[in-house]
């Protein structure tokens, strides 16, 4: 990963759990040099403290970025530790749920460049997605801060941070929907008859290589479905359950993905 001014001025990740430490792997296999990464983390673990990194060591006077990876009600007890960078050319960028431009602003000043963004949790593999918002000092940040979060997968812009709760209800928490389909899938066969381990076999292989599918080929979901499914077939027979719009999943995703996005802004109120 080359980038000049994280080169001259270096990075710091507040917090390396799993989110972090997905992301500081992905920063080291790019080239990133470990000894311009400055790690605060309460408890290190193993892997981290053999990556090269300073760990809980004293920070550069004004990093290039601060890459924020804290659970939001650790929030509290770790922000003094950087406070102080506020105000100045270092990038705060935020991977925090739940946790406004405006509390950022609040914390170091609103002339401070402030990028929100809201991965998921597929970024441990290097396949996540991550949106990202900025406030007004943080626009020209938006593109440093694509460049660190590209290491665990894609990135997208927004619009403005209120797109960022829907984001939320539909990639955020999305992954927890389709290992749901997952258990429920394997279920389904073990109700025609499967062994246990062979159906969640099956439901696995079968949800990872749908989703590959879509991501590789030129055709879109809709298409894609449409090949699959014979006249009077079985996969018909299956989708007629599925498609219901009282009770399939055009009823049930979007009812899901509103109740993770209205959450998502409740938990911002506070």
């Amino acid at each position: 990963m080359k980038n000049t001014r994280i080169a001259a001025q270096g990075l710091v990740l507040l917090g390396c759990g799993k989110m972090g430490s997905a992301m500081l792997a992905g920063w080291l296999d790019r080239g990133m040099p470990p000894d311009r990464v400055w790690v605060i983390e309460p408890v290190p673990s193993l892997w981290l403290r053999g990556t090269g990194v300073h760990i809980n060591a004293d920070l550069p006077e004004a990093p290039a970025v601060v890459l924020v990876a804290v659970k939001p009600q650790m929030m509290g007890d770790a922000l003094p530790s950087i406070t102080a960078l506020g105000g100045g050319e270092t990038v705060f960028v935020s991977v925090a749920a739940g946790t406004s431009l405006a509390s950022f602003e609040e914390a170091f000043g609103a002339n401070t460049p402030i990028v929100r963004a809201m991965p998921n949790t597929p970024a441990a593999i290097g396949r996540g997605i991550t949106a990202i918002c900025a406030n007004a000092s943080g626009q020209g940040a938006l593109g440093e801060a694509a460049a660190l979060l590209s290491a665990v997968g894609e990135v997208v812009s927004l619009d403005s941070e209120a797109q960022i709760d829907a984001v939320t209800g539909v990639s955020g928490s999305g992954p927890a929907y389709v290992f749901h389909l997952i258990e429920t899938l394997a279920a389904g066969g073990v109700a025609e008859g499967l062994p246990a381990d062979l159906a969640m076999q099956l439901a696995k292989a079968t949800v990872a290589g749908a989703g590959a599918l879509a991501m590789q080929s030129d055709d879109d979901p809709t298409q894609l479905r449409i090949n699959v499914t014979s006249p009077n077939g079985t996969t018909q027979a299956a989708l007629e359950v599925l498609m219901d719009e009282a009770s399939g999943f055009p009823a049930l995703l979007p009812r899901a993905v509103a109740a993770a996005t209205e959450r998502s802004k409740e938990l911002a109120r506070g």
